[in-house]
């Protein structure tokens, strides 16, 4: 019996969701935790010929609570609170939600304050530089306040490392999309762990398919 570790990228997942489950409008987070539970039990299909006859061992999901700091938009000054965003509001019942599912846990970062601030968008900075916009006609919502997150894929990369060296699982299902985790793949091919890729159907590098044992995905297919 194969026992599989299935380790989700969140803000991946989050991002992909709408798109691959056709949802527009405000989530339910109830709805999504199931939906994200229901896509890594697919993983253990008999059925399914990357992981025959697999018993889950723990479904790992990895990602940080938004901000809840108060800042002022600089264009018009006006306050924001962002505990109280619609954003904030979601995530938080989401990983409630999430808490609940048997096997599951939370590996949750946190932000790096050091590197926030506002940021103008693509669109009014390629006005700005081509000189078909100045500075005094930027909008409200020509700029966001950017925080990135911090610890996130340390965790992951640890968490790849710990069951790979201890021998704890014999396959790991990555729910992932970019190359930054093809260092911890590859230590975790070497340790003798089969390594498969779910990128929720979206093309993935070159560089992390030679890194890895199986490509599948096991949402519905966005575009059939």
């Amino acid at each position: 019996m194969t026992k599989t570790a299935i380790l989700v990228d969140g803000a991946f997942f989050l991002k992909r969701y709408p798109r691959v489950y056709k949802k527009t409008g405000p989530l339910d987070p109830e709805v999504v935790a199931s939906d994200l539970f229901a896509m890594c039990k697919k993983h253990l299909d008999s059925r399914n010929e990357h992981v025959p006859h697999s018993e889950l061992y723990r479904i790992f999901y990895y990602d940080c609570y938004p901000s809840q700091k108060k800042v002022h938009n600089p264009i018009t000054g006006k306050a924001i609170d962002f505990s109280k965003s619609d954003v904030f509001q979601f995530r938080e019942s989401f990983f409630d939600e999430l808490s609940k599912k048997r096997k599951v846990a939370l590996r949750l970062g946190r932000l790096a304050d050091h590197s926030a601030g506002w940021r103008i968008r693509p669109e009014p900075t390629k006005g700005i530089l081509k000189k078909t916009l100045k500075v005094d006609e930027l909008t409200e919502t020509d700029v966001y306040y950017e925080i990135t997150q911090k610890g996130v894929d340390m965790r992951l990369g640890l968490d790849i490392a710990s069951l790979a060296f201890k021998a704890q699982v014999d396959q790991i299902v990555l729910v992932a999309g970019d190359s930054d985790f093809v260092p911890a793949a590859k230590l975790a091919r070497r340790e003798g762990i089969d390594v498969v890729l779910d990128p929720m159907w979206m093309s993935v590098s070159g560089d992390l398919n030679l890194h890895i044992d199986g490509l599948w995905s096991t949402s519905p297919n966005p575009h059939p």
